[in-house]
């Protein structure tokens, strides 16, 4: 989101009256679904007041909060053009992304159709429940035009209402936006949602938190989920010590709980999307993880954000160094805020650590790059699509994982060093620095803030060169300790050859997964789609004869194996080892006395932070 362009233009409706004088006539949007049923919509776009050469039209190639490049012109046909009478203009394809609409007279109408049956953070999913739109997915627009105001009238095809963070009107369809930077930031659904709304004071005003939630559940669930819900909220609201100034006085939670939608999430400005196919009968706590990730998103990436993504831009990939603060810090605070909150057992809470503790001691990735490193590499991975066998298993770690094992890591470090400081001191100092007056940061701003909120520069120096610009691993046994939560191994004792899949079939067991670097397999020659014909003089027809072998020895064993290559048939050895997993449990079910020391920093670290 542009922040130069929102500092100013997000009170209405007198600035955006303003706004229309100095950047010309708004663009008028219009959408309909007469053919939902088989996912299309129709889309007209009015572009007036325009200067007498051709006008660009766009479909986006990214969208924010992702990373890659999603080629949203694909799903887009029978584009048409008309001047202000009516009369057929001639469009040109320069690219694939783009049209020229040559002739006009100064007032340009388009339309065409849009295909859309995916439902996620991403895409537009359309059919005779709802319409699920992510815009850049959706909308076409002009070049040169992108400081105008945007109107939107909505042609529901059923008995919908619209859940969006775009401003409304006295028509309850028709809604506004200050520029298009604002309005590509605002997914909508028309659907017949339920929706539960409460209002919070905080920070001296007091603002509007709305759930709108389309599903198949029961309003008892959902009057259940809410109040957790407003739990994570308030723990959130507690921390950062206030919410942030919400443009329209409200927040709003756009979710599809449904077994047709693709499960994500994707954090907007004044608002966040959230869809799984998980009911609220069944879902856990699974989709208030993400209700608590996206909600965070609102201080940190929002507002919190990185000069590297600064203007958003829809036109090429995002690239940023900072993913590992942005959207790390935000997955080690999510699960956080649901133990905060009372809903997590401390069991459960030490459960969820164990996944980015071990991929951040024993994934490979961490000898190539580092965590900003890791974070560049986002175009390549955030939901981007090719066809060619990768590496990645072995070079990379996501930066949420890696992100939220930092995380962990300097919030112990900074508890066990600087007593009365935290992490959470970190977040607020950048805060109020970056986010409360919505400055743009650099890596170099986050170390020297870092430094402050400490009130020592060569510790934090020392944090940065060892964890974010390096690569080595946290200390996490001594660091976990101290909350009485122990780091052990999860197979101690087991032989191992390594964390394969197989693939079993007609009596073929094939190697079916990338094999890691440093594992037994990987130190003998064996590699993906290779043949295990026998083990330890075995025949390997399935996993359970592998599994078999293995139960019968110890680690450090060495045994024979047969393997058919693309060299042909080979013999090799495979050294056995222990696996290097480990597990986070609680001293209490490890049968370690938690002394009232360990209890002190446990509660400082895991309780409330909510004033009652």
């Amino acid at each position: 989101m542009t922040r130069t362009l929102l500092a100013g233009l997000l009170c209405f409706p007198t600035v955006l009256a303003a706004q229309t004088r100095a950047v010309g006539r708004p663009v008028a949007y219009e959408i309909a679904f007469p053919n939902a049923v088989h996912h299309e919509a129709e889309i007209k776009a009015t572009f007036t007041g325009l200067p007498a050469r051709p006008l660009e039209l766009r479909m986006s190639r990214s969208s924010p909060g992702r990373y890659a490049l999603h080629e949203f012109a694909k799903n887009v046909y029978s584009v048409k053009a008309v001047n202000s009478r009516g009369r057929e203009l001639r469009v040109l394809r320069p690219n694939p992304h783009q049209w020229n609409v040559v002739g006009h007279d100064g007032t340009v109408t388009v339309t065409y159709t849009l295909f859309g049956d995916r439902a996620d953070g991403t895409y537009a999913g359309i059919d005779l429940t709802h319409a699920h739109l992510n815009m850049p997915a959706t909308f076409m627009w002009a070049r040169g035009l992108e400081a105008r105001p945007v109107r939107i009238t909505f042609r529901p095809a059923g008995p919908w209402r619209v859940a969006t963070q775009l401003f409304p009107t006295a028509d309850s369809l028709t809604f506004t936006a200050p520029h298009l930077q604002y309005f590509m930031d605002s997914p909508t659904e028309l659907s017949a949602h339920d929706v539960r709304t409460w209002t919070v004071a905080s920070g001296g005003r007091s603002q509007t938190i709305r759930f709108a939630l389309h599903h198949s559940g029961t309003g008892g669930e959902f009057d259940a989920y809410t109040e957790q819900v407003k739990k994570v909220v308030a723990e959130q609201e507690a921390m950062w010590g206030e919410l942030p100034r919400y443009d329209n006085g409200a927040y709003t939670f756009i979710a599809d709980y449904l077994p047709y939608v693709n499960g994500d999430g994707m954090e907007h400005r004044n608002s966040t999307v959230l869809t799984s196919t998980r009911p609220l009968s069944a879902a856990g706590f699974g989709n208030l993880g993400t209700v608590s990730h996206e909600f965070f998103h609102a201080w940190n990436v929002e507002r919190i954000r990185p000069r590297s993504l600064e203007p958003f831009d829809f036109e090429e990939a995002n690239m940023s160094g900072e993913l590992w603060l942005a959207e790390g810090f935000t997955s080690y605070y999510d699960d956080l805020f649901i133990r905060r909150a009372g809903i997590y057992a401390v069991e459960e809470y030490a459960g969820t650590l164990t996944g980015p503790v071990n991929t951040v001691l024993n994934a490979p990735g961490r000898r190539f790059f580092s965590a900003v490193e890791m974070s560049q590499q986002a175009p390549f991975v955030d939901a981007a699509a090719s066809i060619d066998p990768q590496n990645k298993a072995n070079t990379f770690i996501s930066y949420y994982t890696y992100g939220a094992a930092l995380g962990l890591a300097l919030d112990l470090e900074i508890r066990a060093r600087f007593p009365g400081r935290s992490l959470d001191d970190f977040m607020r100092r950048m805060w109020t620095k970056y986010g409360r007056t919505e400055r743009p940061y650099t890596l170099a701003d986050v170390r020297v803030t870092l430094g402050e909120s400490v009130g020592d520069s060569g510790w934090a120096r020392s944090a940065f060169e060892r964890l974010v610009t390096g690569r080595e691993a946290p200390a996490f046994d001594s660091l976990l300790a101290r909350a009485g939560l122990l780091v052990r191994k999860a197979a101690a004792g087991k032989a191992w050859i390594g964390d394969i899949e197989f693939r079993a079939q007609d009596t073929v067991l094939t190697v079916n997964s990338l094999v890691l670097i440093g594992t037994p397999l990987y130190e003998a020659g064996i590699d993906s789609r290779d043949r295990l014909v026998s083990l330890a003089g075995r025949a390997t027809t399935t996993q359970a004869d592998v599994d078999a072998v293995l139960s019968g020895l110890t680690p450090a064993a060495t045994v024979p194996a047969v393997i058919i290559s693309r060299d042909g048939r080979r013999a090799t050895t495979i050294r056995v080892a222990e696996s290097p997993r480990v597990a986070v449990v609680t001293f209490e079910s490890a049968g370690i006395p938690v002394t009232p020391a360990i209890t002190a920093f446990r509660d400082a670290w895991m309780g409330s932070k909510v004033k009652h």
